[in-house]
């Protein structure tokens, strides 16, 4: 059962959590907008849709940060904890220091549950309406794709484009090959390909198509052809940040599509995918090693706590960038890229529970 002492640290836990949520966000927003207020103003972004792009923004930077915020908050409140001799009183009615840790654990792990749903749905939705705004006022627009792109739409249909002008909407050097087995059943050839966005379909220009069906190969040529493909000029454009904008089932399907289209370079979206939930377990581990550290008293009371918490919260960051880097540059297992940090951790952990309880 969970008793008062439980509620009393499950409580200053998880509000002190909250709170440095809530400081640092704010912090965040402010140098955020002082970075990018000039592109407010230059690209006329209303009021309201500046405030609506830091409430997105908030969710963001606290799923970015998390492993840090529920560090530094455990440190923080259990230090004090430490520096009031409140731990030292719990510890002296006979409570043992595994006892003392179920509040942590209870309260680690409900917070764990709210960033994992945040995570695969929640902070993408959000995601999706920044990135929205970005475009529209803070990036500079793309004015073409990238060259030479090629796509599988099907097992049986690959595209070529030369490029891809998105202010003309047209697409030059056009050709799409339908092939069933070894055979080559139609290679379509067009000067230029521009997209009907209301009735979703492709009109092509100076076209030649060659046909062949085992025996016979015959070439006719027209002045325009209207197909449907399944794919749109968004599709042609490589931008990484799409990943952010989608919940982990609309990510899964991005996947499925990217392999069927020939991207070869997944493991963006793997590690992605793999964050999300390698991340709520990084902040239980972490809050477990603020409780080892902050839980005894010691000459330098809290500030010297928060030194330690900030330092190893920097080590556990490198640790993630340079094995998720190793697995988008160099090809490792990007679950094995995701999860090393919690590994390394973890094992500081146990090594500082021992320590504590021995």
């Amino acid at each position: 059962m969970i008793k008062k002492l439980d509620w009393y640290i499950i409580k200053r836990f998880v509000g002190t959590f909250f709170f440095t949520i809530l400081l640092l966000a704010i912090i965040a927003c402010v140098i955020d907008y002082s970075e990018k207020s000039d592109d407010f103003f230059k690209n006329h972004a209303p009021f309201g849709a500046i405030m609506n792009y830091f409430k997105n923004f908030i969710p963001h930077i606290s799923a970015l940060l998390y492993p840090l915020f529920i560090f530094i908050s455990c440190i923080f409140f259990t230090s004090k904890l430490a520096y009031k001799s409140e731990i030292i009183a719990m510890l002296a009615t006979g409570m043992s220091f595994q006892r003392l840790m179920r509040p942590y654990i209870i309260g680690a792990t409900f917070l764990g549950l709210l960033a994992l749903l945040a995570n695969h749905i929640v902070v993408p939705m959000a995601n999706k309406q920044r990135l929205e705004f970005e475009d529209k006022y803070v990036h500079e627009k793309r004015n073409a794709a990238d060259r030479n792109v090629h796509m599988q739409l099907s097992p049986t249909l690959l595209i070529y484009m030369q490029s891809y002008d998105y202010p003309s909407n047209t697409g030059m050097r056009f050709t799409a090959e339908t092939i069933e087995g070894t055979l080559l059943k139609e290679k379509l050839k067009a000067e230029t390909a521009s997209y009907d966005t209301s009735k979703k379909l492709w009109r092509l220009r100076n076209v030649r198509i060659i046909s062949n069906n085992d025996i016979h190969e015959t070439v006719t040529f027209s002045p325009e052809v209207i197909r449907k493909y399944p794919f749109t000029p968004k599709d042609l454009r490589q931008d990484d940040d799409v990943k952010e904008a989608l919940t982990t089932p609309q990510l899964n399907r991005y996947i499925e599509r990217q392999k069927l289209h020939g991207n070869e370079n997944l493991n963006i979206y793997y590690v992605e995918k793999e964050r999300r939930t390698a991340q709520p377990f990084a902040g239980f581990i972490l809050s477990m090693i603020g409780v080892f550290i902050a839980s005894r008293k010691i000459r330098g009371g809290s500030g010297l706590h928060l030194a330690i918490g900030i330092a190893i919260s920097a080590l556990y960051i490198m640790a993630l960038q340079l094995s998720t880097t190793f697995s988008t540059k160099a090809g490792l297992n990007p679950t094995l890229a995701v999860w090393i940090p919690n590994i390394i951790f973890a094992g500081v952990a146990v090594y500082l529970y021992r320590r504590q309880v021995r």
